[in-house]
This record gives structure tokens, C-alpha cells and sequence, in this order.
């Protein structure tokens, strides 16, 4: 895949996401949250007002640190694909 389409598919992902309004479990929104962050660069700390959530959050980062920002973008398109799945094919999974 190239730079130019992985960015594309990213940014969709992203803005999917982003109007994406039911829950999601906590360990898929930590996941996304780590992919994201280190997909764009972004290594400041979590600025959450609550520690227990900044503590999720920098373990999320942690344990994601060793991937390349391109790995970050496969996996954060991944997570949103299988969503995607997921949601058609069992729609009552997701009811809020």
C-alpha cells in the first residue's frame, strides 16, 4: 500500500471513528488510542483530569511504543475495519 492510499484509509478510519457514536469496549478504545497517538507523532502525555485514565492511557502507549508510525495506521485501519464487520453482521451487539 502506498504512503499516499495508507494515509487516505487512515483519515477515513479516523473521521468513521470520530462520528462513530455507540460504546466501544475500553481495551479497543485504549488500542485505537495508542495507534492514533503514535500515527501522528504525538508522544505528549495524556491530558485526561483523571490519573487512573492517563495511566491507561501511557500503559496504551507503552505497550505499543515499538511499532513504526505506518505499523500504527495498518492497525488502527484494522481495528476500525473489524468494527465495521463486527457492527454489520450482529447490529444488536452495538445497541447503546
Amino acid at each position: 500500500m502506498s504512503d499516499e492510499n495508507l494515509h487516505n484509509k487512515f483519515q477515513e478510519a479516523v473521521a468513521f471513528l470520530n462520528a462513530y457514536t455507540k460504546p466501544l469496549p475500553a481495551d479497543t478504545l485504549l488500542k485505537l488510542y495508542a495507534y492514533y497517538k503514535i500515527a501522528n507523532k504525538n508522544f505528549n502525555h495524556p491530558g485526561s483530569k483523571t490519573p487512573l485514565i492517563n495511566a491507561f492511557k501511557a500503559n496504551a502507549l507503552i505497550q505499543a511504543q515499538s511499532i513504526s508510525v505506518e505499523e500504527a495506521m495498518k492497525n488502527y485501519i484494522e481495528l476500525v475495519d473489524e468494527l465495521r464487520r463486527r457492527e454489520k453482521e450482529n447490529p444488536s451487539e452495538f445497541d447503546g
